[in-house]
């Protein structure tokens, strides 16, 4: 930390790039404070608030967490049971789980880091409960760490990934704090109990949806880690001849592979940029909810929740199919992979688990709908809803980026109005209006892929149009906004063709563009990974070295293994010969009788 501002970093960007140098591949026991606990203290407190905590908070004399998730309930923040009850005569809440799927479980750092917490319980005051609100809680003493009296903490033991962090469980024994440790920006409960509620409800929610913001990020670095492995070690790994009687083929220079990992490189570059576009509209959206603002929040929310999910679940495929690009080594932690994945894949359940998350893009894509009937104006990310459906594509030899994002939007309005379509049949039919809605889902998930897929086609595609980039640039990020449009449709053909809005002729159009693109992609593939510019100490991976020296370093690993520290294990002489001994002695009794 005192590096970061020797060097003067002041971008919390580059802090989180540093940070990352510092501990590679293992997430910092510090990233839920620095991303998330003061943010929010900052954004969800009261002045007075932000001046007293904030300052504690950066210079780390405070560290802290965010705990919202419980044994019972995760996603679904209105079942949370940890409770938070105003006591008026002492001006003070007092925190309890009064049962036990109530206690909080998962929150990173609590179990041994942390002295401070961000609690999200429920709120009542003078007999009524006011909905979840999130409160600033001590949690261990500051002068010697022990657990305040209290409550009860400690580590809920190893994980898939994440071996860096220690996520805890904490229980509420009646713990009392002040009054005004409530984070009353939005909302407020005064000395007398009264209760103020906030503009929007969903103002509180403001810390969710910044982390789901750099979830999307996380799901580029790590793709484009696991891409950058594969593409190297494909580039430097030689298998069979691809020619008769020629030397053995860089594995790279086989169609299938280039088919397995140049869309995973074009998607690394669509992720990277949907991200920080996301970031923008974030930022625009939450200045304006700041000015009193809050007509675009709601699209701000579900861009969020979509993009999150949508992200994780194609890094993580996408890591998958790195992996078993690399054979056999891809299986080993030499290559890196694994690690990547680990510390990923718990992006589908955490902070928000993916199916809810898309359902909730999905209700407001429905309210959109909806409006969009009844002829009133809708955002813009929204527009492409009023698409005529009667339209078939005018796509050409070219594929040219307006045919391309004409196409997603196409796809995306007709799949959003069949699933509104069968939610309006369902209640016809006499369904309430919840089990309309449940029935109606699957297709809603499918639809919402659509639009999210949308965003990020027409996010390249406005990027490239609209920024000042060098021709050869330009040429080859072009190619990879083509390659991950073309792709992504042949891919789900079904979902384009199924209203008729391609023909046969530009079927067949696609399917040798994207073959095309492969070509034209492979002379800069290793290149295009470069250009990530991640460093060894940051990839940890022995397939997906710089330098290429693949094998050697493979052959370094291999000997570092610790079962390598001795000649003979200390189970051959508990287990193996014991076992041998005794079936020699078996057979000598045999060969006596």
């Amino acid at each position: 930390m005192d590096r970061m501002e020797e060097l003067g970093f002041r971008s919390e960007t580059d802090r989180q790039i540093f940070r990352e140098a510092a501990a590679p591949v293992e997430l910092s026991p510090f990233g839920l404070h620095s991303g998330m606990f003061v943010p929010t203290l900052e954004r969800q407190g009261t002045p007075e608030q932000s001046r007293k905590w904030v300052p504690l908070g950066k210079s780390f004399k405070m560290i802290g967490t965010y705990a919202q998730t419980e044994l019972g309930h995760g996603t679904f923040i209105r079942g949370l049971e940890t409770t938070a009850t105003f006591d008026p005569e002492t001006q003070e809440f007092i925190l309890d789980s009064p049962t036990l799927s109530s206690i909080k479980y998962w929150p990173g750092n609590v179990a041994k880091t942390v002295n401070h917490c961000l609690v999200m319980a429920q709120l009542y005051t003078q007999g009524k409960c006011h909905g979840t609100h999130l409160f600033l809680v001590q949690v261990r003493n500051m002068e010697d760490h022990t657990i305040m009296p209290g409550l009860e903490i400690g580590d809920i033991g190893p994980k898939l990934g994440f071996d860096g962090v220690d996520n805890g469980f904490m229980r509420f024994n009646k713990y009392r704090i002040p009054r005004m440790n409530m984070l009353m920006r939005y909302a407020k409960v005064l000395e007398n109990g009264d209760y103020i509620k906030p503009k929007n409800a969903k103002l509180t929610y403001g810390a969710m949806v910044m982390i789901r913001v750099f979830i999307v990020m996380d799901a580029f670095k790590t793709l484009s880690r696991a891409a950058v492995i594969a593409v190297r070690y494909s580039a430097v790994r030689r298998q069979s001849e691809l020619r008769p009687g020629g030397e053995e083929a860089q594995v790279m220079d086989y169609q299938t592979q280039q088919y397995k990992l140049f869309p995973l490189l074009a998607t690394s570059y669509a992720f990277l940029l949907a991200a920080e576009g996301m970031s923008q509209i974030y930022a625009k959206i939450s200045s304006d909810i700041e000015r009193g603002n809050l007509e675009d929040m709601p699209q701000l929310h579900a861009l969020a929740c979509g993009l999150k999910a949508f992200c994780t679940w194609v890094a993580c495929e996408g890591i998958e199919v790195c992996r078993m690009s690399c054979g056999g080594h891809g299986y080993s932690h030499a290559s890196g992979i694994p690690k990547i994945y680990a510390n990923i894949v718990g992006a589908c359940t955490y902070e928000g688990e993916n199916t809810v998350m898309m359902l909730q893009t999905a209700r407001y894509l429905s309210k959109c709908y909806i409006r969009g009937q009844r002829g009133e104006s809708l955002p813009e990310l929204i527009q492409y809803l009023t698409t005529d459906l009667n339209v078939k594509s005018t796509l050409g030899e070219d594929c040219s980026f307006e045919s391309l994002v004409a196409a997603y939007s196409h796809r995306a309005a007709r799949m959003v109005a069949v699933a509104c379509k069968l939610q309006q049949t369902n209640k016809k039919k006499g369904m309430a209006g919840h089990d309309a809605w449940n029935k109606s889902t699957v297709p809603f998930i499918a639809a919402t892929k659509a639009h999210c897929h949308l965003f990020i086609v027409r996010n390249f595609v406005t990027i490239l149009s609209q920024k000042k980039i060098d021709p050869a640039t330009h040429n080859v990020l072009s190619q990879l906004c083509t390659l991950y449009a073309v792709y992504g449709i042949v891919e789900n053909m079904g979902e384009f063709m199924q209203d008729g809005y391609f023909n046969q002729d530009q079927v067949s159009i696609l399917n040798r563009k994207v073959l095309a693109l492969l070509e034209d992609i492979r002379p800069n593939a290793v290149a295009l990974v470069d250009a990530f510019d991640y460093p060894d100490h940051l990839l940890q991976s022995c397939l997906g070295r710089y330098d290429g020296q693949v094998y050697e370093a493979l052959y370094e690993y291999s000997k570092s293994s610790p079962l390598n520290n001795t000649d003979i294990h200390s189970s051959y002489y508990n287990y193996i010969r014991p076992m041998m001994q005794k079936r020699s002695e078996s057979k000598n009794i045999s060969a006596k009788l």
